[in-house]
């Protein structure tokens, strides 16, 4: 089993979530430090302590951790990945797990606010 904090379109009730939905074992909320930017039709995290995400933790066995990496371009440490794959704790202290990171933010907007979900109703995406 997988703990992985998602934030934009693999949420629960978002575009992508169905890639996740059939290895997910259990969905928490939770929240993680860093800041969202818009990189069109989903959110790019940079990592940061000044700023927070909320989301939601993912259980999920192997082959959905797998399927993630394959929607977030992660093909492992050293290759040319569109996002990286570290290991983040909750603010809480409670959990810990894995979350995708966008490394280049240049000419993308910052999100206002911690929440790609408010943020995208809001854009009518």
């Amino acid at each position: 089993m997988f703990s992985v904090f998602v934030y934009g379109t693999l949420l629960v009730g978002e575009s992508n979530h169905h890639i996740a939905a059939p290895f997910v074992l259990s969905v928490k909320p939770g929240t993680i430090n860093g800041r969202l930017y818009d990189a069109g039709p989903y959110p790019a995290l940079v990592l940061t302590e000044e700023n927070y995400v909320v989301g939601e933790w993912l259980e999920v066995t192997k082959e959905g951790l797998e399927a993630m990496d394959v929607l977030e371009g992660y093909r492992g440490p050293g290759a040319s990945n569109e996002y990286e794959r570290v290991w983040v704790p909750d603010v809480d202290g409670l959990r810990e797990g894995w979350v995708y990171i966008w490394e280049d933010i240049s000419g993308l907007k910052e999100i206002s606010g911690s929440s790609w979900k408010l943020y995208s109703e809001g854009q009518g995406l």
